[in-house]
């Protein structure tokens, strides 16, 4: 019966992940059929196809590869996706750049719309429990980081390095991205406000930066970071800011390298989504408005094979009245799709082997991580959240 049920979990979770890349790619797929585009094909998945159908001259398959999907418009993205996944056999039509704008930015604006659609349900549904935990020191790990830099029980972390913090993940977040640098707490101690230095420690399992020092005991404590506020605009509001914070930190000197080594790809996406099924349905609904914001967002970011990229070349087009160069814009959009998906085959086998050494031992994944930065945590001997770590694609 197990076997079952995990099953059961396991399908639950592969159509929460198709749901987001399905509303993305039909958003182009609307878009360019309604403006006159050419399209041949529209796919969940990459690969062989599992099953598929023809109507009205489009193709739509169920592909191998669950980890993504894509729309073949011949008058959009002549090389990309025929360097992918064979096809493309027309030739290319000129389209006006508008209408080109439209088709690419139609993907991220109905992962918008789905994570509104999510936010509003998550809002009025009674039995999905919202809660952010406060950045107010509850136990301390004798020996510790914490306890070397004189942090006490009832001690309110106000900033980490300059950067205030509003929750107990806005400081995990700032400790993680600091890696193993000293780090500057600003301290609230009743009326005095302090100021104290740590060096976190790493977690030979996880990579995490920690303090070792845990929350003051509390419901919210359990809490995944994408439900710390239940109204509509705070939810949208708390995915955008998160994951703008970590873009803010891949292109930060000093933080680059903790925030890379921190991202997680297509395994730790999944294994999320299962966790947070597994032990909260609602908490699962909350992760997958989560993703459709990192998608909504990734895709606009202005690199060649991304959406954004796109409207880049088109807005250029439009500007300057003439197309860049087809060769330099093949060329470019060819490099970084081999690129995007050399770093997609890394962050599996990092993933998968984080999973292995976490399950080998003997510590079970983080309930309250994002796709875009990983997390490690576990129960302080008080009972509280332990550690400081990253949360966030």
């Amino acid at each position: 019966m197990e076997i079952l049920v995990t099953i059961g979990y396991i399908l639950i979770c592969l159509f929460l992940f198709s749901l987001a890349i399905a509303v993305h790619e039909a958003g182009h797929l609307i878009a360019a059929l309604a403006l006159g585009f050419r399209v041949e094909r529209f796919s969940i998945g990459f690969g062989p196809a599992l099953c598929k159908r023809t109507f009205r001259g489009v193709e739509y398959r169920l592909s191998a590869i669950p980890f993504g999907g894509y729309v073949m418009i011949p008058d959009l993205d002549p090389e990309g996706t025929k360097a992918l996944e064979g096809g493309g056999a027309e030739k290319a039509r000129s389209m006006p750049p508008w209408k080109e704008i439209v088709v690419a930015f139609a993907g991220p604006a109905m992962n918008v719309v789905l994570a509104f659609v999510l936010a509003i349900v998550l809002s009025v549904v009674p039995w999905a429990k919202f809660g952010e935990l406060a950045p107010v020191i509850g136990y301390v790990e004798p020996g510790g980081p914490a306890a070397a830099a004189g942090i006490l029980p009832g001690d309110e972390i106000l900033s980490v390095n300059g950067r205030k913090t509003a929750s107990w993940s806005d400081m995990r977040v700032e400790i993680q991205l600091s890696g193993g640098n000293e780090i500057s707490l600003a301290v609230r101690r009743g009326s005095d406000i302090l100021e104290k230095r740590l060096k976190a420690l790493k977690d030979p399992l996880t990579g995490a930066w920690l303090m070792l020092a845990g929350s003051v005991a509390s419901e919210t404590a359990s809490r995944p970071v994408w439900m710390s506020d239940k109204s509509v605009a705070g939810q949208m509001k708390s995915d955008v800011v998160r994951i703008f914070r970590i873009l803010k930190g891949l292109v930060t000197p000093k933080e680059m390298s903790e925030t890379g080594k921190a991202l997680g790809g297509p395994v730790f996406i999944a294994e999320t989504i299962y966790r947070q099924v597994r032990g909260d349905l609602w908490d699962g609904i909350g992760f997958l408005r989560h993703l459709n914001v990192n998608l909504a967002v990734l895709n606009l970011l202005p690199i060649p094979v991304l959406d954004g990229g796109l409207i880049l070349f088109s807005l250029f087009a439009l500007v300057f009245r003439r197309r860049p160069p087809k060769k330099a814009v093949d060329m470019l959009t060819k490099f970084f799709m081999y690129a995007l998906l050399a770093l997609m085959a890394f962050l599996v086998w990092r993933d998968s082997a984080r999973t292995w050494r976490m399950h080998t031992g003997g510590r079970d994944g983080d309930g309250g991580s994002t796709p875009l930065l990983k997390t490690a945590e576990g129960e302080s001997p008080a009972g509280a959240e332990r550690g400081a770590a990253a949360d966030g694609k």
